[in-house]
């Protein structure tokens, strides 16, 4: 059978998963935030995870670091990198290791691959070809090492040279984009961007976002998802409104926090329809309650101005994309080094 909805509850909360006490995941690329998930499960509930393509690409240092903390942390989940190159993406659950029942598709495990309908698939494994599956699922573990493995290696980003005036060239290297908090005007605006909750109408304080303007989208076609329905295509699907659906993604901070994001909005650009702001789910506060704790615990009411962002040492946040839909939000603070 053919599945295109629901799928991390295919995967997780079957009738099959709830009668076994192991999941095996193979799959092209891991996010952290499926696996933060799992500790939900009864510590009797075991899930071998290895993320494929670390062979091809090895594996970003922000996303390692998440992945070697929840494998630290939880004591039934065991995450390893394949040392081959691995695209698959299957999931086995076994019962007194035993193969009782498994997935093959195109969806990875991650909040992009798994919590978006119609855009991945997964299809039953006929049990006739579980040895084959079996023999296979032998061949990845015999090439994969943990992720606490010392022999891990990490990947590397080229920097390019750069300007000064973040507004003609709003980037540090040839992937990573420098989103700036301040207006045209180089001011917060005071009911917007991490204002937002100020403003009347939200119904959280705190609610923020980051601004994802035309030159950020035209620099980084690729960092951005473009929308998902376009072009006057209603989606009867939607629980919002037509044309209007949002992105969840994962991200990850320079200080190790992580948090479910949300592009949302809309804004086109070459007659193409791309999010027009970053923000948090399931609540838009997440977000502004994160940064307001790094700029020194100010209140949900309080307006941000520039000088709150000077006296913290940044006035820009840097984006860059480390995995299936993850992403790397430094926010780190350098007086010496920063503007």
């Amino acid at each position: 059978m053919l599945y295109y909805k629901d799928l991390e509850n295919k995967i997780l909360h079957s009738e099959i998963a709830k009668s076994c006490d192991k999941l095996f995941v193979i799959s092209g690329y891991v996010g952290a935030e499926l696996i933060k998930t799992l500790s939900s499960f009864p510590l009797s509930t075991q899930f071998e995870i290895i993320y494929g393509m670390y062979g091809s690409d090895n594996i970003s240092e922000p996303l390692h670091k998440k992945l070697v903390e929840l494998h630290n942390s939880l004591p039934n989940v065991s995450i390893s990198y394949s040392t081959v190159p691995i695209h698959s993406k299957i999931y086995c659950w076994f019962y007194n290791d035993e193969a009782k029942g498994g997935l093959i598709g195109s969806a990875n495990f991650t909040i992009n691959g798994l919590r978006k309908d119609f855009k991945e698939t997964l299809s039953d494994i006929k049990p006739e070809s579980m040895n084959e599956y079996n023999k296979y699922f032998m061949y990845v573990r015999n090439h994969s090492i943990l992720c606490t493995d010392p022999r891990v290696t990490l990947r590397k980003h080229k920097h390019v040279s750069t300007k000064s005036d973040t507004k003609e060239q709003p980037y540090l290297s040839d992937r990573i984009c420098r989103a700036s908090l301040l207006d045209k005007k180089g001011k917060i605006p005071l009911k917007s961007g991490l204002n937002w909750g100020c403003s009347k109408g939200h119904v959280a304080k705190g609610d923020a976002y980051i601004r994802i303007t035309t030159k950020y989208i035209r620099l980084f076609p690729d960092l951005f998802p473009q929308k998902k329905y376009v072009n006057g295509i209603v989606n009867e699907e939607s629980k919002g409104k037509a044309n209007r659906e949002n992105d969840e993604v994962e991200l990850i901070w320079d200080d190790g926090t992580s948090m479910i994001g949300l592009m949302e909005g809309q804004t086109t650009v070459d007659g193409v329809i791309y999010p027009k702001q970053l923000s948090s789910s399931p609540q838009k506060n997440i977000l502004g309650k994160y940064i307001r704790k790094r700029l020194g615990n100010l209140p949900l009411d309080y307006i941000i101005r520039k000088k709150d962002l000077q006296k913290y040492g940044r006035t820009h946040i840097d984006i860059s994309k480390i995995g299936d839909g993850i992403y790397y939000l430094d926010f780190s603070s350098n007086k010496k080094k920063t503007k």
